[in-house]
């Protein structure tokens, strides 16, 4: 009975010690890496912060805050877009390589258009004097996920070179398929993660679709708008599904 009536006389100094101090030192029992101390790590406060301010993997924001995807429409501009374009059926494959969109092309600096994706797409890039991302962190639209090292990470098209060709771009100059191939003024290239561009493959959006739901509205938004600045044609099921997607937009 004693020992326990020593401990509350304590625990209460305790708090009256720490009520009197609050203001200036704050008592806290852990912090964030593990160690006793008092009040919240700066570290883990301005990580804190910047979560709260974060944008969503739907919004077409970059981990670093900015509008990743260049020339992005609105919804309701996307949708005027997608009732102008023709629909068809699949033209042949006949003649296609990859070679004929020549990528990645010289951007300035020793950077070519992966390099400059990379740091737009990413969050603390930092790169060597060849322009190569040796540091930084990219979070994947179409799964959510975060990576650390540009190795993990793909250049994805969103409409992809041989979907292009089906679509009409059979038809057109090597220049153009290059211009198309490294076109950073549209939502054209992104950074992804590597698995989910090789399952996307050269797939239309009724073929797949981005795992992550959230990021239907901006990937149905992109594909959109870079089909009708190139003037591509799409198919019926391929136009039923980018329908879809914008539908799942909040504006």
């Amino acid at each position: 009975m004693g020992r326990q009536l020593h401990q509350l006389r304590v625990g209460a100094g305790v708090a009256l010690v720490c009520a009197a101090g609050l203001a200036l030192a704050g008592c806290g029992g852990t912090s964030s890496d593990g160690k006793a101390g008092g009040g919240k790590s700066p570290s883990r406060s301005a990580s804190a912060s910047r979560s709260a301010s974060a944008p969503s993997p739907g919004d077409g924001k970059g981990s670093g805050g900015r509008d990743v995807l260049p020339g992005l429409p609105s919804a309701g501009e996307a949708r005027k877009e997608l009732s102008g374009l023709t629909v068809a059926k699949p033209r042949p494959m006949t003649g296609y390589s990859r070679d004929k969109f020549p990528h990645w092309a010289q951007q300035g600096n020793k950077c070519d258009t992966r390099e400059t994706a990379l740091e737009r797409d990413g969050r603390d890039v930092k790169r060597d004097d060849q322009c190569r991302a040796v540091s930084g962190t990219w979070q994947s639209l179409y799964d959510g996920k975060t990576f650390s090292a540009a190795s993990q990470v793909d250049i994805d098209h969103i409409v992809p070179l041989a979907n292009a060709w089906r679509s009409g771009a059979d038809q057109w100059t090597t220049d153009k398929r290059k211009a198309f191939a490294n076109d950073l003024t549209h939502p054209q290239v992104l950074t992804v993660s590597a698995a989910s561009n090789r399952s996307k493959g050269d797939q239309s959006p009724d073929q797949w679709q981005p795992p992550s739901k959230a990021a239907w509205c901006v990937y149905g938004r992109a594909w959109t708008s870079v089909k009708s600045t190139y003037g591509l044609t799409v198919t019926d099921d391929e136009k039923k599904m980018l329908t879809t997607m914008l539908d799942t937009c909040t504006s």
